[in-house]
């Protein structure tokens, strides 16, 4: 709780911020939970080519920054177009960093977004952020914690 407390201090948190902290930033291409070749903060494919990363791909921490940032406006933007509800800032700071670290796919499919878009209680809809904290099957620390800062930063 002591990080979400530290992120909500200013009441203003952007996405990148929070997509930063818990992807970590890594220059060199490696694989990571889900054996998916990744680069900079978590970024799967280049957004200048398409192309999926791959072994022995390199970017400078520039490079990295400007990508989370494209990556993550184009994010914002598919989520504004999915959500069917009004939702304030944090809301969709929460579910940029949900989709980003997911896939937008399977926020599209998710029981949060179908809850959410239904006009559930926000409690209930926030319940859902720590179902998505496994990778084949097992529970990662990193992800629950991650899903709890989401669901904080949700209901504030």
């Amino acid at each position: 709780m002591a990080i979400v407390g530290l992120l909500l201090i200013s009441r203003k948190v952007s996405a990148t911020k929070i997509i930063a902290q818990f992807e970590g930033l890594r220059l060199r291409a490696y694989q990571d939970t889900g054996n998916i070749w990744t680069i900079g903060y978590g970024t799967t494919i280049n957004p200048e080519t398409g192309l999926p990363i791959k072994k022995g791909d390199v970017i400078t921490k520039e490079k990295a920054l400007s990508w989370l940032r494209i990556n993550t406006a184009a994010l914002e933007t598919q989520i504004k177009k999915l959500v069917k509800v009004p939702i304030n800032a944090n809301q969709l700071t929460a579910l940029t960093s949900l989709a980003y670290n997911i896939g937008i796919g399977a926020f599209t499919r998710s029981t949060l977004l179908r809850m959410l878009n239904s006009a559930s209680d926000k409690n209930l809809v926030a319940a859902q952020f720590i179902r998505w904290n496994k990778v084949k099957g097992k529970e990662v620390l990193g992800l629950t914690n991650r899903r709890k800062l989401e669901a904080e930063l949700f209901l504030s």
